[in-house]
Formats: C-alpha cells, structure tokens, sequence
C-alpha cells in the first residue's frame, strides 16, 4: 500500500484545525480533557503516514503511540530550559506540560482511530 501524500497532508490540516478547535468552550466537558491528546495522536499517525507513505500502517500505529508516550513521559522531567519551553504556547501545545495517565489511553486510542481510518479508506 501507498499513501497518497496530498491526502495525508490535507489529514494532518484537518485534524490540527479540529484540535485547535477541541480547545473551545463548544465542546462538552466530558471530552474536554481527553479529545485532543486523541487528536494529536492522530495528527502523528497522519505525519508519519506522509513521511513515510509505504509503511505498513501497524508500525504507523506502533510509531505514533509511542511518539506520543515518550512525550507524555518527558513531562516528568523538570530541567529549567525545558520548562522554560512548555511555558510557550508553541511548547505547551507540542510537549504538554504534566504527565496524566488518562493521556497515555487517549493516545492509544487516537493511534488506534488513526488506524481504523486508514483501513477503512483501503476497503473503498
């Protein structure tokens, strides 16, 4: 399989659009919390999709999660340029700024949703 970089491209825009979006007062606060660390999940399963267009997409999956898990990780640790750069928005929006076990199963489950898509857009 090979992925169509413009598509994963309009993707990866898309999806930055509906986090920016996830962070206003419309959405309701039971997913408040949780949509857009599913949302940034799914933006890396989208970017390593257009960096890499002949992967298999279970190691899209495999990369993306644990992306992701070693960022949520990185905020356990408090170095001062490091926490100098997560009180920018552009660093608090990239790296986070506290580590919460519920990320770590929204991540899963935007790598997952990132998969499913994927799969679904092969059947048709």
């Amino acid at each position: 399989m090979t992925r169509n970089r413009i598509h994963y491209l309009i993707f990866i825009t898309m999806t930055i659009g509906v986090g920016l979006f996830s962070r206003s007062r419309f959405i309701p606060d039971l997913i408040y919390p949780y949509l857009g660390d599913l949302l940034y999940c799914l933006m890396f399963y989208f970017i390593i999709g257009f960096l890499f267009p002949k992967m298999k997409s279970v190691n899209v999956l495999l990369y993306c999660v644990a992306i992701c898990f070693a960022i949520e990780i990185s905020q356990l640790i408090h170095v001062d340029w490091l926490n100098q750069i997560r009180k920018t928005t552009l660093g608090r929006l990239t790296l986070g700024s506290g580590f919460l076990w519920s990320d770590l199963v929204s991540y899963s489950i935007g790598g997952l949703t990132g998969f499913g898509f994927e799969n679904y857009l092969n059947k048709k």
